[in-house]
């Protein structure tokens, strides 16, 4: 993962951040009165673990796993069309 180690003030495990589904980025509070931003986009393509605030030059390390991220919203639509679709093969089969 790329990441910088200028100005970073802490490592924050992401199940302290606060995810937020519309604007699609994990956020958490700055001791400036803003708050370190990071896009769930970076995030699944592991381009960086730096949350940024965009207010003073503070930046936190976000530690995470891919697998835990929210699932992009049409994968989560197709799987449990899959799981359906399993379930009734399996259903007509019996």
């Amino acid at each position: 993962m790329a990441s910088s180690s200028d100005n970073i003030y802490d490592e924050i495990e992401i199940e302290d951040m606060t995810w937020d589904a519309t604007l699609q980025l994990y956020h958490y509070p700055c001791p400036c009165g803003d708050r370190f931003e990071i896009s769930i986009d970076d995030l699944r393509d592991e381009e960086t673990d730096i949350a940024v605030c965009p207010s003073c030059s503070l930046q936190i390390r976000v530690i995470y796993e891919v697998d835990e991220l929210p699932k992009p919203e049409g994968q989560e639509e197709q799987e449990g069309r899959e799981m359906g679709q399993v379930q009734l093969v399996v259903a007509v089969s019996v």
